[in-house]
């Protein structure tokens, strides 16, 4: 299969991605993220609210892999939501990170706190900067992220311009089967955050012996299940023997059964965060 996926506006997006968050700032995500870039990962996942995009781009800056090579992806945060509010928050993410523009920009949840009682229209205008912001070529593709069904509705119906992604929380035992399903009716590319559950697949029996069958590990059964699914995992890790080993994915395929095994997996934790109900 292609190692990468093309975005309904014609961007090419790599079908793995490697995940940033919970990593401290400074050394430890600089390291992790050098670690990624060098065992072969072209998709980055940062975010503000993470706060170590500095780090990220201290990482990026001295990979000394072209920029064309690269896919970044940064979240506006919460307390950023609006037009004028986003474009600022958009320029100090692209000013940490040292970038002169991203791959792919995304509202990082549909309801935050202090919009709660009007998200409708924080998400509309926070929108309208982040359509401008493509038009003059700053981001590449836009998107969204733990939106479901009725979050994407009413973003659709006031945009000029599709969302292009969404990113959920997605792994065995947490499938989200109506937001997966609507978002890729709608032309959006599915992408996968904790594919590992924070590593809750690791207790998990089935998933030991699907690995032992197929002489993998439960992660790499786990993210390819996940890419055979049409979605792109984003796993996360600071050993570099893991992350090396998360990209092994391509020289094996699971079968149609045990995709359907997997599928019915039920136990593998969950985060817990409600995007209809979070307290920030």
């Amino acid at each position: 299969m292609s190692f990468h996926y093309t975005l309904n506006n014609g961007a090419e997006i790599p079908a793995i991605g490697f995940g940033t968050y919970r990593t401290p700032p400074g050394k430890e995500t600089e390291r992790s993220v050098s670690e990624a870039i060098k065992a072969g990962y072209r998709s980055i996942d940062c975010a503000a609210a993470y706060r170590n995009e500095t780090s990220v781009g201290d990482a990026i800056k001295k990979s000394r892999i072209g920029r064309d090579q690269l896919f970044i992806t940064s979240k506006l945060w919460n307390d950023e939501k609006g037009y004028e509010s986003t474009i600022r928050a958009f320029e100090k993410t692209l000013s940490d990170l040292q970038l002169d523009y991203l791959d792919l920009y995304l509202i990082h949840w549909p309801i935050a706190k202090a919009s709660r009682n009007h998200w409708q229209e924080a998400n509309a205008e926070t929108w309208r900067a982040f359509e401008e912001l493509y038009e003059s070529g700053k981001i590449r593709a836009i998107g969204v992220s733990n939106f479901r069904r009725h979050h994407l509705e009413p973003l659709i119906e006031s945009a000029k311009i599709r969302p292009m992604v969404n990113q959920i929380e997605y792994h065995p035992g947490f499938l989200q089967e109506d937001t997966v399903a609507f978002s890729k009716a709608q032309g959006l590319l599915v992408e996968a955050w904790a594919p590992l559950s924070n590593g809750g697949i690791f207790k998990n029996e089935i998933l030991g012996k699907l690995a032992e069958k197929y002489g993998k590990t439960a992660a790499q059964v786990t993210l390819r299940w996940i890419i055979q699914k049409g979605l792109v995992p984003l796993p996360k890790s600071v050993s570099p023997d893991r992350i090396k080993e998360n990209l092994e994915v391509f020289d094996f395929e699971l079968s149609l059964e045990d995709l359907a095994v997997i599928d019915g997996v039920t136990d593998c934790g969950h985060s817990g965060f409600d995007p209809d109900d979070l307290d920030y």
